[in-house]
């Protein structure tokens, strides 16, 4: 191997060091700031506990089971919710996007409806259906639904009137003129709207789960405050942002591996 090669690599490999460091930096940065702001004691402990609380109270829920249970609620209702709002958000929209007639009738309430932030509906659907699973499901599905439906919408709209008009001359049948020229065409904006849908999805997720829940990571940070322990307060807000995170790096992987094979 030349000394050229062995400098790219060598190169390479710092750079993927350097960029696995900026993804540790923020947090350890502001693990300690935290670690010093309660060594002041400037906070007394009812408001702010230390790292070192927060992970012992974190490893006691973990050790009776009860964060798996709340964990586990959270993302069955998160994935169920997220799975039929993709579903109706990608038939709505490519529907939209190829009848004329659909968007004469739905578009205005469509943009009227997608406008409200979904949090703003938890009163309403609360009503409706009550504090069981149905609510938390139908505010996921909710806040799922709009931005898949927009992006299959705008999608399919872009998509150069040629190649539909040469499917028409072609008498292609609808299903394979969606199967075969809309859904290929619209894969990327498609999953960046999932993408987007999953993170808002969630956010609201444990917004409704704080107001309603008798389980969920949000039922467990509200009992925590009831009860004064920010301990646990403090394991559920980090652990809803890990999962965030990770969802969000998730939907990022199969994004680029997915648009990588449909070119």
């Amino acid at each position: 191997m030349s000394t050229q090669s062995i400098a790219f690599s060598a190169w390479q490999y710092q750079g993927r060091l350097w960029r696995k460091a900026r993804l540790w930096f923020s947090p350890l940065v502001l693990l300690l700031i935290w670690f010093q702001v309660c060594r002041t004691g400037f906070f007394p402990e009812q408001i702010l506990v230390s790292p070192g609380v927060v992970l012992e109270t974190f490893r006691e829920l973990w050790v009776s089971g009860e964060l798996q249970e709340h964990l586990g609620k959270s993302l069955y209702r998160l994935a169920l919710g997220f799975v039929l709002g993709v579903v109706l958000g990608i038939t709505f929209g490519v529907g939209m996007g190829l009848s004329k007639t659909v968007e004469r009738l739905f578009s205005p309430f469509f943009n009227a409806i997608r406008q409200v932030p979904s949090i703003a509906f938890i009163p309403m659907f609360i009503l409706i259906f009550g504090v069981e699973e149905t609510f938390k499901i139908v505010i996921v599905l909710k806040a799922a639904f709009f931005p898949v439906a927009l992006a299959a919408y705008d999608a399919v709209k872009g998509i150069p009137q040629r190649f539909v008009e040469v499917a028409k001359v072609y008498r292609l049948p609808t299903r394979h003129l969606v199967s075969k020229l809309v859904l290929p065409s619209t894969v990327p904006p498609i999953l960046t709207g999932m993408r987007l849908s999953l993170t808002r999805a969630w956010i609201v997720l444990v917004a409704a789960e704080l107001l309603a829940a008798d389980s969920g990571l949000g039922q467990m940070m509200e009992m925590g405050r009831q009860m004064f322990r920010i301990d646990v307060v403090m394991v559920g807000v980090i652990l809803t942002g890990v999962v965030g995170f990770v969802l969000d790096r998730g939907c990022q992987w199969i994004e680029r591996h997915l648009v990588r094979w449909n070119t």
